[in-house]
């Protein structure tokens, strides 16, 4: 495809190009609806990969030379050209199992590609957890590739919750259980299933578990496609590989742990599934890979033990801060277990997403603490990213911060309450090996904390 090089626009334009409103900025902060502005962003504490990330500078700086490149090459410049080596790179820990990639705009639209890949002759099925844990517009995708293949009787979407309604965990051998039963429903009554395995969710949870998809698509050969939602991408070398290797597809992106600009996702499909589908993002999907592109790479190249040995400590000192603040409670999340899939050690076994609740001082003595609600927690998320300063003289206040957006989780004494998520991102762990330094990342992390308890404190005035 050749791209015409005549007006072009701004870096920042460019970045925002071809996605839809979630990237679009708005008119008064120029941010996007995740909080983020496709221009780095020094200042910011940022803990919230799991949703969304500014820029980093040197993503920043490698679209600005593909840009630059794009000028001085003209209508010579090949966006089909470009987008492939980008392929080539991220299927080199797996290009000898034959895998395949097609590029999709978002995570919610490689989870559409795969439901039309598991489309048969038959009526589809799909089986996948909660969309509080996976993305809010996924079973509007699925139903939209429904409805592609012959209107609304063409699909059937059985949602299966991860947790109860206090907001814990769910045991694993009760997920296992209803995904099982509705597979086998599904697949006795004729139906073709796509079982949509969660790798990991908003808050860190893993399900179904490995063995349970496995055995689901052994027992059922040829009536069950798996895609694994490893749209997080907090997932290592071995684990991509031991899930093409099942034959199950895997969706995704470069915007989440890889802290890319929103909007670049992938679908990977393994040996026995042929590619045919195309989509195209124009020149903003491009820019948003090669952006990402940069922080994976530097991640890659820090030896596996270094970060296991960070996580490990990070992880110590966050939930020490977490379970000692009466302002916090540690959101349950069992730790990343794909056993029997994978049994090497590898860092995607430590946990990069830490969940928590608020509190504020009950105002009685009737209770020690009230949990925020939905709402209280939404109005700290989006007050942390802001300096508050002012004629206030704690310094604390004039911290701008970001975490992952409020998840809903249940219930607390009849209070209905979201978590924040304090996030680890590939690009935290690099600038750790840097000059930032370990003790430089886990300081900003607990300051980051220290405005939220500050923030909560405020919520009484």
């Amino acid at each position: 495809m050749l791209i015409n090089s005549r007006n072009l626009p701004t870096t920042e334009a460019l970045l925002v190009s071809g996605g839809d409103a979630r990237i679009a900025l708005d008119s008064s902060g120029g941010l996007n609806k995740y909080g983020c502005q496709p221009y780095p962003d020094a200042e910011l504490l940022a803990f919230g990969s799991s949703t969304a990330s500014v820029i980093s500078q040197p993503g920043f700086a490698a679209v600005s030379r593909l840009r630059e490149r794009w000028l001085d090459e003209g209508d010579a410049f090949e966006l089909a050209r470009e987008m492939q080596h980008i392929r080539v790179e991220l299927l080199s820990d797996v290009a000898d199992l034959g895998a395949r990639l097609e590029f999709a705009t978002s995570g919610t639209d490689a989870h559409f590609m795969a439901a039309q890949y598991a489309a048969r002759e038959t009526q589809l099925t799909v089986v996948m957890v909660e969309e509080a844990e996976t993305g809010s517009g996924v079973a509007a995708a699925l139903s939209a590739s429904f409805k592609e293949r012959g209107g609304k009787a063409a699909g059937v979407i059985n949602v299966v919750p991860l947790r109860l309604t206090d907001g814990m965990p769910r045991p694993a051998a009760d997920i296992d259980a209803d995904v099982s039963m509705l597979v086998a429903d599904a697949a006795a009554s004729g139906r073709h299933v796509l079982l949509v395995m969660v790798d990991q969710s908003k808050t860190g949870m893993i399900a179904p578990t490995p063995a349970c998809v496995v055995a689901l698509h052994r027992r059922h050969p040829g009536r069950v496609d798996v895609l694994v939602d490893a749209c997080q991408f907090r997932i290592s070398k071995p684990t991509l590989r031991a899930y093409l290797e099942q034959g199950f597809m895997v969706a995704i992106t470069g915007s989440k742990f890889i802290t890319g600009p929103s909007f670049s996702a992938a679908l990977l499909l393994p040996a026995q599934f042929e590619q045919r589908l195309e989509v195209s993002g124009g020149i903003g999907l491009l820019l948003r890979w090669e952006a990402a592109l940069v922080e994976y790479r530097r991640f890659r190249n820090l030896p596996q033990s270094w970060v296991v040995e960070f996580l490990q400590g990070f992880g110590r000192v966050v939930q020490q801060r977490l379970a000692s603040d009466p302002r916090f409670e540690p959101l349950a999340v069992p730790p990343p277990d794909r056993r029997p899939l994978i049994e090497v050690p590898s860092w995607d076994q430590l946990p990069s997403i830490f969940p928590f609740l608020l509190y504020r001082a009950a105002p009685d003595s009737c209770a020690s603490r009230v949990p925020l609600s939905r709402e209280e927690t939404l109005q700290v998320y989006r007050q942390l990213q802001v300096d508050m300063s002012g004629d206030v003289k704690d310094g604390v206040a004039a911290l701008r911060c970001q975490f992952g957006q409020p998840v809903a989780c249940g219930v607390r004494g009849g209070i209905a309450v979201s978590a924040l998520r304090l996030c680890l991102s590939a690009r935290l762990i690099s600038d750790a090996a840097g000059k930032k330094g370990i003790s430089g990342v886990i300081d900003d992390a607990l300051a980051a904390l220290d405005k939220t308890a500050w923030l909560v404190d405020r919520l009484k005035d």
